[in-house]
């Protein structure tokens, strides 16, 4: 048996009308986690080392807590995520025994995607990655979502360039209002490669279309590479 089977698993959540809940981890199937009330106040203090805040999320039309500068660079990241279509932030508590004993751990993030499968995302420093309790926390958590059936990671900074570029169309993820008439007529020019200035060009009104394609490329119905500098020579195309 591995270190870090878990003999026993169960699952802490609280519902949407408050009631605290606590379930074998053969029942999560028919637990909606993403409609949860979180399980855990993220604190907030003066003098705290981290940052947290109020992430508005273009997935859930909601808010959510993060903990770090760091989660915030994950949520974002997943918000922009397609196949994503639910984010929860201190969704539910895991409650395990292994031969190590009992342990308890709230992960960070949870994801499902469009075909109803759960991602589960821990954020940690980098610097903490070989702490030898995260290393046990991170080998329990992912022995759990096994057992549960649920991918598990444990990330730490982001690849600098793709968070860089999705960060500055996160900009603009928020639904299209008087600017919404400009999207036929650039996804139409989009049909055949192109670039950003000369994609705002084409409409006669630059100044008004370049939101609504930073707009349409958070959307992912335009795409480009995102993994070099988004700029006006940014080569484009509808999906």
């Amino acid at each position: 048996m591995s270190r870090h089977s878990t003999r026993r698993l169960k699952i802490r959540y609280v519902e949407a009308g408050g009631v605290d809940r606590l379930v074998l981890a053969e029942e999560a199937g028919s637990v909606a986690f993403e409609s949860c009330r979180p399980v855990r106040v993220i604190p907030a203090y003066h003098g705290q080392r981290h940052t947290p805040g109020w992430y508005w999320s273009a997935t859930t039309g909601g808010l959510l807590a993060y903990e770090s500068f760091l989660e915030r660079q994950w949520l974002t990241l997943l918000d922009f995520d397609a196949p994503v279509t639910a984010i929860a932030t201190q969704a539910l508590e895991l409650h395990g025994t292994d031969v190590a004993g009992d342990w308890r751990h709230v992960p960070d993030i949870f994801t499902r995607r469009a075909d109803g499968s759960v991602l589960i995302v821990d954020v940690k420093n980098p610097r903490r990655r070989h702490d030898p309790r995260v290393v046990q926390q991170t080998e329990r958590t992912a022995t759990a979502c096994d057992r549960i059936g649920w991918a598990y990671e444990m990330v730490t900074v982001p690849p600098p360039q793709r968070y860089a570029n999705v960060a500055w169309l996160a900009g603009y993820r928020r639904p299209l209002r008087a600017t919404s008439r400009l999207t036929a007529s650039i996804t139409t020019q989009a049909a055949t490669q192109t670039t950003v200035a000369e994609l705002a060009a084409a409409t006669g009104a630059p100044e008004l279309a370049r939101p609504v394609i930073f707009h349409l490329l958070w959307c992912q119905q335009l795409v480009c590479d995102l993994d070099t500098p988004l700029s006006e020579r940014t080569v484009v195309r509808g999906r």
